[in-house]
């Protein structure tokens, strides 16, 4: 390509050759006005038939085809001049394109590098959240399993403990209302007795505090001796009937104390059952949207690198 000054002139050869034709010609011509014959007398068809005047015909035509290339390579140079100037305006554009495009790319790259950074530690953030929500979850329904299981085991024990009160009560309630111990059945009387001592020795922490000390020795002498109640003498009947008394309300007392345990335990374990439910709707609830974080995070990763890959490739 020419410099913009070379570009501004149309090449010298053709023109200069035409315009030393041209001189050429000019000479023969005077050559043949001062010729001596030319002086004498000029003879029009004499002169053509002359070689000068051949020669400088021919040159005629030669420079008229010299004049025309001349204006067909100006033509062509015009061509060529507007397509280089033309050319090198694409070229500067493009390479200038190429250099903001060049940029922009590596804009480009950084940011999606490092939002691809920032998207796979938020995603370990929120699988490290899930995990522990997870965990926390899974500790408290272990928790909540053997809560269960103490309370399944507990209210059946008691649920038979106050059941087999009440059958002691229900016995010892005929004489104390009225009926002779003569005619309570031995074997009752001797169950009556089995049932308080067993209960006494299975919940002796649970009545712990509340039987008086003159309460269980009057307990222990009837385990020990029930068949002291089973005396013939009448006179035996009137001196065992207040003692007799004070077991039956030891009885009641035992139960009565049995069925307040019992409820209270009933009310805990509901409660125990409504916390566990709030928390384990809370860490669920928690666990699905740290999943659902995950998912959409590790989608918008994926995009994020795919794009810095493409990015990469333009850029190479």
């Amino acid at each position: 390509l020419k410099s913009p000054a070379q570009r501004r002139h149309p090449p010298a050869g053709t023109v200069g050759m035409a315009a030393a034709m041209r001189g050429l010609i000019s000479l023969l011509a005077f050559v043949l006005l001062a010729s001596p014959a030319a002086s004498l007398a000029f003879d029009a068809a004499d002169a053509k038939n002359r070689p000068v005047s051949k020669v400088i015909t021919l040159l005629k035509d030669m420079m008229k085809q010299l004049e025309k290339e001349a204006e067909e390579d100006e033509e062509i140079y015009d061509k060529m001049a507007c397509w280089c100037e033309t050319n090198d305006r694409e070229k500067t554009k493009s390479i200038a394109d190429a250099e903001a495009r060049i940029e922009d790319l590596t804009v480009k790259i950084e940011e999606l590098t490092a939002t691809s950074a920032r998207l796979n530690t938020e995603i370990k953030n929120h699988e490290k959240e899930v995990a522990k929500n997870q965990e926390a979850l899974d500790k408290a329904t272990a928790i909540r399993e053997k809560q269960l299981a103490e309370f399944n085991a507990e209210e059946k024990d008691l649920l038979e403990s106050i059941s087999a009160l009440k059958a002691a009560i229900t016995v010892l309630s005929k004489h104390h209302g009225g009926e002779s111990l003569l005619q309570v059945p031995r074997t009752h009387m001797l169950g009556v007795a089995a049932t308080l001592q067993n209960e006494m020795r299975k919940h002796s922490a649970l009545l712990e505090g509340v039987l008086t000390r003159s309460e269980r020795r009057a307990a222990m002498a009837f385990v020990q001796a029930p068949q002291d109640y089973f005396d013939a003498a009448p006179t035996f009947k009137q001196s065992y009937a207040p003692q007799s008394g004070e077991i039956f309300g030891i009885l009641r007392q035992m139960k009565e104390t049995f069925e307040s345990n019992l409820s209270a335990s009933q009310k805990e374990e509901m409660a125990n059952q409504k916390a566990y439910e709030d928390l384990k709707a809370a860490k669920e609830a928690e666990i699905a949207a740290g999943q659902a974080q995950i998912e959409s995070k590790t989608g918008e990763l994926a995009t994020t690198d795919e794009k810095n890959a493409e990015a990469k490739t333009d850029l190479e």
